[in-house]
């Protein structure tokens, strides 16, 4: 019986997949992940647009000055995600009298994500301990008291117990009130569904984000119709205060619809949760011939497919319609917002050829379901060492049309840009940065 692993990539089993940005990711994202910024200048265009704008003085310490008179700060983010723990440095620089950009980033992921340790806390320090010590690598000595710590958790850490997840969180407190880094009370917390949506504006005009996790998936963009922010749900519109300006940021999180919950929703499998007595999870995404095992959120279940008169990727278009059916909002503002996607669609996209694995690119819609319907058509005779592919690629396909977006809509897929990964995290550490030197400045 083969066994498949959680983050099997799409091309040879047992291979993780990609880290998602969180995500960010976004991502995400991330995100994100919001909870996330796509590019350089993405929260900081936002100031060119506000008359009076001013960034404050640094709430704890002196900032450096570069050579060229620029004052230089840094920031650092830990994105804890389903999958993975990732930490980004980034430094900024700011002109005199002018608001601050990103001029360096850097970033380091380790596996598995914090969620696995949740039976065993100790052991979670180690690997937050190695990711700090990048943060210190890249950091000038003199900067590290000034420079603000903060950890934001995704959606590993929301599926778990809330006490499981309370203790891990004091843990890696503890590893971070030990560092020599600006740590507040706040510095540790499991984000809330708008927490990983990131507003990015990148020369002055809004785009908007999609984050594909391994738990959850994020949308976040700036409404311009009034009737965006009128039929939106409550807990959709979070209102962001930057520079002395609120923005409404339609920024939501979808648990449980990230690409390995998916997957466990269309078997049939409830979260953590092992299967009923083993049985068989049986699905209609999978090849007819299959039988296997795959782990997610540490249980290993018994996955099989099943013979089927009608085509493979009918039978599971409709299964994950099931899946879908009343679980996300649409709005008809998506299809005339230009938006960029991360983490997971990035890579379901790269292993099937639809963009170049390195650098990227454009696609429209309906080239997930073009591809899915070939995969799935594939598996029905050929069984491939990536056996959740079919399920994979018609999920994003059904996904992306639940959010409203067309077929015809074109989607950027991107893990960088200018030089600065896609996450959720960028715009998260500049928000927190900001909301410090709120603190000590009030605007006036």
């Amino acid at each position: 019986m083969r066994k498949i692993s959680n983050h099997g990539s799409l091309r040879v089993a047992k291979v993780a997949y990609p880290l998602g940005l969180c995500v960010g990711l976004f991502i995400y994202v991330a995100y994100i992940k919001w909870h996330r910024a796509t590019a350089t200048q993405a929260f900081f265009s936002i100031t060119r647009a506000a008359p009076g704008a001013r960034w404050g003085q640094q709430a704890h310490s002196p900032l450096g000055t570069a050579a060229d008179g620029h004052e230089v700060f840094y920031g650092i983010m830990f994105d804890a995600g389903s999958t993975g723990t990732r930490v980004h440095v980034f430094q900024f620089a700011r002109p005199p009298r002018e608001t601050p950009t990103l001029t360096h980033e850097t970033f380091k992921a380790l596996k598995p994500g914090l969620s696995a340790y949740a039976d065993d806390v100790e052991k979670s320090a180690q690997g937050i301990q190695e990711l700090l010590d990048v943060a210190k690598q890249d950091i000038p000595f003199d900067f590290w008291k000034a420079t603000p710590l903060v950890l934001k958790a995704t959606a590993g850490l929301r599926l778990l117990p809330g006490e499981k997840a309370q203790k891990l969180l004091q843990k890696v407190k503890e590893v971070f009130k030990a560092s020599p880094f600006l740590v507040g009370d706040d510095c540790v917390s499991i984000m809330n569904g708008t927490d990983e949506g990131s507003l990015k504006t990148p020369g002055g005009s809004s785009v908007g984000m999609l984050d594909l996790g391994g738990g959850s998936t994020q949308i976040a963009f700036l409404p311009r119709v009034e009737g965006t922010l009128q039929a939106s749900p409550p807990g959709y519109l979070t209102a962001l205060r930057m520079f002395n300006r609120t923005y409404k940021l339609y920024s939501y999180s979808y648990l449980g619809l990230g690409l390995m919950s998916a997957r466990l929703a269309i078997l049939g499998g409830v979260e953590g949760q092992p299967a009923k007595d083993g049985k068989e999870l049986v699905s209609p995404c999978l090849s007819p011939s299959f039988k296997g095992e795959w782990e997610h959120a540490e249980v290993t279940y018994r996955v099989s497919g099943q013979k089927a008169a009608a085509s493979l990727h009918e039978l599971c278009a409709a299964r994950v319609s099931e899946v879908l059916q009343n679980r996300v909002h649409r709005t008809e503002e998506v299809k005339h917002v230009d938006f960029y996607a991360f983490s997971y669609y990035y890579d379901l996209a790269a292993g099937v050829g639809l963009i170049d694995a390195e650098k990227g690119g454009s696609l429209v819609v309906g080239d997930f379901e073009i591809a899915a319907k070939y995969v799935c058509r594939t598996l029905e005779t050929q069984p491939q060492s990536s056996p959740f592919a079919c399920m994979d690629l018609t999920y994003v396909s059904l996904l992306l049309q639940e959010f409203g977006f067309p077929r015809s809509k074109v989607l950027k897929l991107t893990r960088k840009i200018d030089n600065v990964e896609t996450s959720w995290a960028l715009g998260a550490i500049f928000h927190y940065i900001d909301s410090l030197n709120r603190q000590k400045s009030p605007a006036s």
